[in-house]
């Protein structure tokens, strides 16, 4: 069983920082390859808003450059997202989502964040 375990959200002013984390927890240990972060907020599509693969190459969403920095941890199995000055635009839940080779994807089970002005 493949599960993402995600924390690191809550509720900070504007202009606040957090970091998010998810943790890869799978007993075979599938190759992982892109790992990343989305986001949707209400009445909203979710959207990227960053990817990093496994060579560190990465991507990012028109809201989150300039701000927001992914990274992972290979053998960790973990993927970050540093938020720097947080606005309340940015208030969503937050979806860790990996993929891996051969296999698929999975998503995480989602983190509220909200910023408040």
């Amino acid at each position: 069983q493949v599960q993402l375990v995600e924390s690191g959200g809550g509720l900070v002013e504007a202009g606040g920082s957090l970091r998010l984390s998810c943790s890869v927890s799978d007993r075979r240990l599938l190759t992982i390859n892109n790992m990343g972060w989305y986001r949707q907020a209400p009445g909203d599509q979710r959207e990227l808003v960053a990817s990093i693969s496994r060579r560190g190459v990465t991507n990012y969403g028109d809201s989150a450059k300039g701000r927001f920095t992914v990274s992972r941890d290979s053998a960790k199995r973990e993927v970050y997202l540093q938020m720097n000055n947080l606005a309340p635009e940015d208030t969503a839940v937050y979806y860790c989502n990996v993929l891996f080779a051969g296999w698929g994807e999975r998503w995480g089970q989602g983190i509220q964040v909200t910023v408040s002005s």
